[in-house]
């Protein structure tokens, strides 16, 4: 077994020897790298015969150097170039990515020579390339011989060659050639040799323009740049300066001539000097000047120095404006007289500004002006009262001045606003509504004369001084368009409500405001008449239970009847003068178990909180503690605990539940009255006896409009129980195809019904308690003495009438109408209560029972018929 392993460990160890022994013979025949060659069009290999553009942009990269290792390892990459060259590119080692760092130019190089280098760590192999650099249309064609200035004599003829323009594009091709283009309307050039001429039919003249300025432009032929098709231009100027030749004759300088002759100029004095020189500036002739006309014997002229003088005093002149011809002639080297030129000379006779403008009057010159005159005088009116003149004693621009009117506000226009030596002045009323009394007793104008087109500008001022008479123009004014007053209800005759002011400007009896007072409401007011106190009539009493509202009108007249006229608004004030009342002192009331019944009384006066009212029980007997009441309806009920008649007559140990009620209604003004009633409650509760319907009525006999409502129900149930039976009969006729014979329908004059109704539900009359309704019969008038329990309310009388008949029940009950004094009170129409035992009267009851119930059917079946017909 030993002899095994020792022999299979041999066998290992000999094949590792013999695996060393082949990686050391592959380790020695190690081959250097290599770059790929892929043809001039190629982007990545060895960079063979490649070139680049001069406007490839800095940061592209342009080419990717490709090779690879025959062991297969992998190789960097590298870029160097000679010292002292300048590195245009850079080179990712890994990748190969050789990337522009400089800007190229093709007219400084051409070509770029640099090393290239590929290595896999241990072999390195490097080779030289050249990268040409190819021409983009980026040069300008630039001037050889420009800007230049030449000289051409003014008499070289048309066509002529003058010079030639020489301008070199450093780009290739299309991008290097020029083409010559010239802006001129003298000159021409041709466009390939740059030859300049005089342009056909044209001629120069220096006499006219010494020196032309001529832009040439030179273009190349277009090219490529940045991938866009781009043509490039340069220009500059050619100065052609012009050589004078003798065909010119004189010329004035700093034409035209004006000269003055003042009024205190003297005999010899200058006037005016002209100036000429020879046209032909390159060789000038001396000249000669002299007079051709206009002089009029009174000027002289230098022939040398061309000064005009005057010969004569200003005042022989017998014209303003003398136009005198001169001439200038050229005189030759042997004293004849050449060519000449001719110009006028205007010489004007001036006179001196030593004159302001002045005013005057009748009497002569004068600085004041004085009128009275009334108020508001009509528009456009000329104010006669003043006669003013003004006057300039000097001639032409020296006499020309303005007239302006300096004053308050522009009530006045003076006319004309512009003068020529003299005008008689004119002043316009222009704001008649602002010449007015009551704010201006007078109005103080200043008028200004001024010069306008003189050095000195004189001017002269007079004063206008108005005084204006008052006219009755002001209607009396009201301090406020409306008045408003308040006064108590209980203000005695003749009592002070509101003063009223009014004011009118005017003076004099003009303004005295006279006040008075009229309208619908001004019955119970007086006013005083110069003062405008309001007060009330001395026999006025105020109520606002009456009337709580008065408007009526004041007037403010002056003397002549203008008037003014504001409102007045008075206010009664209501004062708690009334007590609350009720209808009667001593009430009867009838309440079911479970319903409550309700009191009323009514306070006469107008306002809140003085005709609020509350209720509150003072007393009750035999028990004060059954019955609450509400303090704002005055509804009375029994407390919440009594559900049953047991109940009361467990607490009063009586069989007759009849309660006496003392019931007080207190306003809440101040102070504050109060009123007590007496209010008697018989206490029952609905029983089977009586059925559902007279349980009903007994609850609801305060509230017809319930019964009326319950009625309407019953009726309506009917009508549709009736629809439906006729619906269905006529349904059941028309499946069965029966034909009714025709009837003849007569109508009969319709009477009035009388409907009696009765409960099904209800047991026999003979046992059991019954309802009984009780009629009250009603007075058309009763006068009732109010005994107040509180002493605190004077008697009252009050006048009552009956009710209105029941209306249907979908309307509420119509409002009582309260009427001042003659208040008409509104009283149950019908009251229940409960006997313990059949009445005599039976018979009689039942009959107004039957006879109500029929009268709200035919109240309700009017209704019905009314809203059929709408």
């Amino acid at each position: 077994m030993a002899s095994f392993f020792r022999m299979k460990n041999e066998k290992l160890l000999n094949l590792s020897l013999l695996f060393v022994f082949v990686n050391a013979c592959f380790a020695q025949a190690d081959f250097a790298p290599y770059f790929y060659d892929n043809g001039p069009y190629s982007d990545n290999g060895n960079l063979a015969l490649f070139s680049l553009s001069e406007d490839t942009p800095i940061g592209t990269q342009i080419y990717y150097l490709n090779g690879t290792d025959p062991e297969g390892h992998e190789v960097r990459y590298g870029l160097s170039v000679d010292p002292g060259s300048k590195e245009y590119f850079r080179i990712n080692p890994k990748s190969g990515s050789i990337t522009l760092v400089e800007k190229l130019d093709r007219e400084k190089q051409d070509s770029i020579d640099f090393n290239i280098s590929i290595t896999d760590g241990k072999s390195k192999v490097v080779e030289k390339v050249t990268i040409f650099v190819m021409d983009a249309n980026d040069e300008k064609p630039e001037f050889q011989n420009l800007p230049a200035i030449i000289d051409v004599v003014e008499t070289a003829e048309s066509g002529s060659s003058i010079y030639k323009v020489e301008a070199v594009d450093r780009d290739t091709g299309s991008g290097g050639s020029v083409t010559y283009y010239l802006q001129s309307n003298l000159f021409a050039i041709d466009r390939h040799s740059g030859v300049l001429r005089i342009k056909s039919g044209e001629t120069l003249d220096y006499e006219k323009t010494k020196t032309h300025f001529v832009i040439v432009i030179a273009k190349d032929g277009g090219g490529n740049f940045n991938g866009k098709e781009q043509f490039l231009s340069s220009s500059s100027t050619l100065t052609i300066n012009m050589i004078d030749a003798q065909d010119t004759p004189p010329s004035f300088i700093g034409t035209p001539y004006f000269g003055y002759v003042y009024e205190v100029s003297k005999p010899g004095s200058e006037i005016f000097t002209v100036s000429a020189e020879d046209g032909d500036v390159g060789n000038p002739n001396p000249v000669q000047y002299s007079f051709d006309e206009g002089d009029d014997g009174v000027f002289g002229i230098n022939e040398t120095s061309g000064c005009i003088s005057l010969l004569s005093p200003p005042v022989y002149l017998k014209r303003e404006i003398f136009n005198i011809k001169v001439r200038a002639s050229e005189v030759s080297p042997e004293g004849q007289l050449l060519d000449y030129g001719v110009t006028t000379v205007v010489i004007r006779v001036v006179d001196l500004n030593n004159n302001p403008p002045t005013f005057y009057g009748e009497n002569g010159p004068q600085s004041i002006f004085e009128l009275t005159m009334y108020e508001h005088p009509p528009e456009g009116e000329i104010l006669r009262g003043l006669k003013i003149t003004v006057n300039d004693s000097d001639q032409g621009a020296n006499a020309k001045f303005n007239l302006r009117l300096i004053g308050p506000g522009r009530m006045l226009r003076v006319v004309p606003q512009t003068v020529l030596n003299e005008a008689q002045v004119t002043i316009l009323v222009e704001d008649s509504a602002a010449m007015d009394y009551e704010k201006h007793h007078f109005l103080t104008y200043k008028l200004l004369a001024m010069e306008i087109d003189t050095p000195e500008r004189f001017s002269a001022t007079a004063d206008i001084v108005i005084h204006l008479l008052d006219t009755n123009d002001n209607a009396p004014k009201f301090s406020l368009d409306y008045y408003i007053a308040r006064i108590p209800e209980n203000s005695p005759g003749g009592s002070n409500v509101v003063s009223v002011t009014a004011i009118d400007p005017d003076s004099g009896p003009w303004g005295e405001v006279k006040y008075s007072i009229y309208g619908s409401g001004a019955e119970l007011f007086l006013i005083q008449p110069t003062s405008g106190i309001i007060y009330t009539q001395p026999w006025a009493s105020l109520d606002a239970e009456v009337r709580s509202k008065y408007n009526f009108y004041v007037k403010a007249e002056d003397a002549e009847g203008k008037y003014s006229l504001a409102e007045v608004f008075v206010t009664v004030l209501d004062l708690n003068d009334h007590p609350p009342a009720f209808n009667d002192n001593f009430l009867e009331k009838t309440m079911v178990i479970g319903a409550p019944v309700k009191i009323e009384a009514v306070d006469d006066d107008a306002e809140v909180p003085n005709n609020v009212i509350e209720y509150a029980i003072m007393k009750a007997e035999p028990d004060n503690n059954i019955f609450d009441i509400n303090t704002d309806t005055g509804e009375i009920k029994l407390k919440s605990y009594i559900k049953s008649m047991a109940i009361i007559q467990n607490i009063t140990k009586k069989r007759d539940c009849s309660w006496s009620l003392v019931v007080q209604a207190r306003d809440r003004g101040q102070p504050s009255f109060s009123t007590t009633a007496v209010v008697k409650i018989d206490i029952t509760e609905a029983t089977k006896e009586g059925g559902p319907l007279g349980s009903f009525l007994l609850q609801n006999k305060n509230n017809p409009m319930q019964i009326i409502g319950m009625l309407a129900g019953i009726i309506g149930l009917m009508v549709v129980v009736t629809v439906i039976i006729s619906t269905a009969t006529f349904l059941r006729n028309k499946k069965s195809n029966r034909i009714l014979p025709t009837r003849r329908v007569r109508r009969r004059p319709q009477r009035q019904p009388f409907w009696n109704f009765r409960n099904p539900l209800k047991t026999s009359s003979t046992t059991g308690e019954k309802f009984k309704i009780k009629e009250e019969e009603q007075e058309p008038e009763v006068n009732v003495e109010n005994v107040n329990c509180n002493n605190n309310s004077p008697s009252v009388v009050r006048h009552w009438i009956p009710p209105p008949p029941p209306c249907a029940p979908s309307l509420p009950p119509p409002p009582p109408n309260y009427i001042h004094k003659d208040r008409q009170w509104t009283v149950p129409t019908v009251s229940t209560s409960v006997a313990p035992k059949p009445r005599k009267k039976l018979n009689r009851q039942d009959t107004v029972n039957k006879a109500l119930v029929s009268e709200l059917k035919m109240k309700l079946e009017q209704k019905r018929m009314a809203s059929n017909f709408t």
